[in-house]
């Protein structure tokens, strides 16, 4: 079975933009488990222009499915995720003024670095994802951080879905084969939709979450909240 998580980044950025607490994210974070999600991620950045630290600590409070915490293992964010201990951990290499995440790791040049985050994470009881790409090296060079999982970079797969799905998904069905040889789990997000979702489903091997905020929170204007949340479900079946 895989998991939606559903990421509400984009509801913090509504809220900032007016200020106050109106679309209220913790009513939003209840409601999306209570409609089905069965994940809430978040992506605090330190600038704080969507997902505010006291947002995760809130969070925390009522989150009944499961806690997903993306974002660059910076000291202050480490602290952060130790202090909430949320079920996973995200490690993303987006630099500070990064719009959204575009790369994946090098876990041959940042082994070192990765493997001792991850240490400390899994020291407290957190799983650990890292964000990658399809390139097999890095995948293979993951072994060796220590890693729980790995979450696919799937924009490149998104951006030529429509002009040839097949090609658009052969480097990631390959990835997921060596993902599963190496013991690693495997989540994926960024750009999946309700488009594209069920065709990566049903040619991805052992694919246990995917987290999804952009599309299904801007399908949710014409739909509304819960039936987006069902109908993204029913793409994972």
């Amino acid at each position: 079975m895989t998991k939606l998580s559903v990421n509400i980044n984009k509801i913090a950025t509504i809220r900032n933009a007016r200020g106050g607490n109106i679309p209220n994210l913790v009513q939003v974070a209840i409601d999306c488990q209570r409609f089905g999600a069965e994940g809430i991620t978040v992506h605090p950045r330190p600038d704080e222009r969507h997902i505010k630290y006291k947002d995760v600590y809130d969070l925390k409070k009522i989150i009944s499915t499961e806690f997903n915490i993306e974002g660059y293992p910076s000291k202050t964010f480490i602290e952060l995720v130790k202090n909430v201990k949320p079920e996973q951990v995200t490690l993303v290499p987006d630099p500070p003024d990064a719009i959204t995440s575009s790369a994946g790791w090098d876990t041959i040049k940042h082994k070192v670095f990765l493997k001792e985050i991850i240490a400390e994470l899994q020291s407290v009881g957190i799983r650990t994802s890292i964000f990658i790409d399809t390139n097999l090296k890095n995948i293979e060079n993951a072994v060796d951080t220590g890693t729980d999982r790995i979450e696919l970079y799937t924009e490149p797969y998104a951006s030529i879905y429509t002009i040839n799905k097949e090609k658009a998904i052969e480097n990631f069905a390959i990835a997921s084969k060596v993902a599963k040889e190496c013991n690693l789990g495997l989540n994926a997000g960024h750009d999946l939709s309700l488009e594209n979702l069920n065709y990566f489903y049903k040619n991805i091997e052992n694919l246990k979450e995917v987290s999804i905020g952009h599309a299904l929170i801007s399908d949710s204007i014409y739909y509304g909240l819960e039936n987006t949340i069902q109908m993204y479900l029913r793409q994972l079946k």
